[in-house]
């Protein structure tokens, strides 16, 4: 695994640039991802993103958009609105997590 530095911290990441270790993310990091794919964080982002990394405690590994609008409250239009695009992929990204299975 490579390691990058992300707001000032070196941290190990995989070729895509995701985390790979769970307990190296903070919200400094986070918020230096999210800024490096062009996401702006507010509230609301934070509580997904915080969402995100409890569920992935729990179940040991990254919630779908299925899962965050059925287990997390999220609608997938939210979830859409928050994060353009490429919702699963960008809030694992930003919350240090693996790719939810089945994202490209």
């Amino acid at each position: 695994m490579a390691v990058a530095t992300i707001a000032g911290k070196e941290v190990h990441v995989n070729d895509e640039g995701f985390l790979t270790e769970y307990d190296e993310w903070s919200e400094e990091i986070g918020a230096e991802l999210a800024k490096n794919i062009g996401v702006e964080m507010t509230d609301e982002h934070w509580s997904l993103i915080r969402w995100l990394r409890e569920d992935f405690k729990e179940k040991g590994e990254t919630a779908t958009t299925r899962r965050v609008q059925n287990a997390g409250g999220v609608p997938t239009k939210k979830q859409f609105a928050l994060f353009p695009k490429k919702p699963a992929k960008k809030m694992s990204y930003i919350a240090g997590l693996p790719k939810p299975k089945g994202c490209v």
